[in-house]
């Protein structure tokens, strides 16, 4: 006999994505930015966005977008912690 557990919908599905997507954001855009800016070269997003022919400052744009990103995960974390104790 096989016993199965019920799955109940876990709120921290997505905050993992938000914590996970916010930190490659976050390396990636400032990353890229800063070793661009310092070695004159590029890798990562900063290559890509290169190649695309858009200007320096997007590197930073998904940077911050990475900052907001892990901003949001830390609100909501203190969110589910308020609301369990």
């Amino acid at each position: 006999m096989t016993v199965t557990r019920a799955r109940r919908h876990s709120p921290g599905n997505g905050q993992r994505t938000r914590w996970l997507l916010g930190v490659i954001l976050f390396v990636q855009g400032f990353g890229s930015a800063l070793t661009e800016a310092l070695w004159s070269t590029s890798f990562g997003v900063a290559g890509l966005l290169r190649g695309a022919g858009l200007p320096r400052w997007t590197d930073l744009a998904v940077g911050a977008l990475g900052a907001v990103l892990l901003a949001w995960a830390q609100a909501v974390r203190g969110a589910e912690r308020r609301a369990r104790a």
